[in-house]
């Protein structure tokens, strides 16, 4: 097909002729009507179905003030005890532990090399720390953790930089795969690719969930001493874990 068949045609004469006149009576029509309401009598207009909005009575802070009361209308769910948030084991799991972790903890549990993921998770201006941990049948191994930060940024600057080196060989070694329903830049899970194998060991193989929802990052970290790990085991966990936020 060459340009000249490509190039649209224009309208015809007698469609612009049409399309004018639909403009004109439209233009007519308005400066009619303006013309009648001018010589009208202003028309008062119906009262306010609430005549007074009521609004609560300020009231002197006392014993009972909190911030949470002082800030009814702003308040979120994740103010609250962010440890609720966090899913529960599955029924015959053996819970480790569960509840808040201090931020010295984390980084020495955490991190390769504590004295600088410390120091990390400050500036990136890290809240609160809440987790929980549990096992089955002594081959399923599951950290959940919930990091709280002071605002979005923070956790769009951790989301993001622990999700960028997980495609290294030395850790999940692929690039993961989305959670359904979550935007692919707010979140994936990674199977590594490669077993961990030592002589006298079971083989171990790990995978990792990573995901942000406002200022809320959840990490999980799941291990199996066998080997095998159904990518859609781990999707769920973080799917149930960001329902709950």
């Amino acid at each position: 097909m060459n340009s000249a068949q490509a190039r649209p045609r224009r309208r015809g004469r007698t469609t612009f002729l049409i399309a004018s006149a639909v403009v004109l009576g439209v233009l007519a029509g308005t400066v009619t009507g303006y013309a009648i309401q001018f010589n009208r009598e202003p028309t008062p207009l119906a009262p306010l179905a609430q005549a007074k909005v009521v609004t609560p009575k300020a009231l002197a802070p006392d014993g009972a003030t909190t911030n949470k009361t002082i800030n009814a209308n702003r308040w979120h769910k994740t103010d609250d005890d962010l440890a609720k948030l966090l899913i529960e084991a599955p029924g015959g799991a053996k819970v480790e532990g569960s509840g808040y972790e201090s931020l010295d903890f984390f980084a020495a549990k955490f991190f390769e090399k504590p004295e600088h993921g410390l120091p990390g998770i400050l500036s990136d201006r890290v809240r609160r720390v809440a987790s929980t941990v549990w096992s089955e049948d002594d081959r399923v191994f599951v950290e959940v953790r919930l990091l709280q930060f002071n605002d979005r940024s923070g956790a769009d600057d951790y989301e993001k930089d622990q999700s960028r080196y997980m495609p290294q060989v030395k850790y999940a070694g692929n690039s993961g795969v989305e959670i359904p329903g979550l935007a692919g830049d707010l979140g994936h899970v990674w199977v590594d690719s490669e077993v961990d194998e030592e002589p006298g060991y079971y083989p171990i193989r790990g995978a990792r969930a990573i995901a942000r929802r406002g200022d809320i990052v959840l990490d999980i970290s799941y291990f199996n001493n066998r080997g095998k790990i159904a990518e859609s085991d781990v999707i769920d966990l973080a799917k149930r874990q960001l329902e709950r936020l």
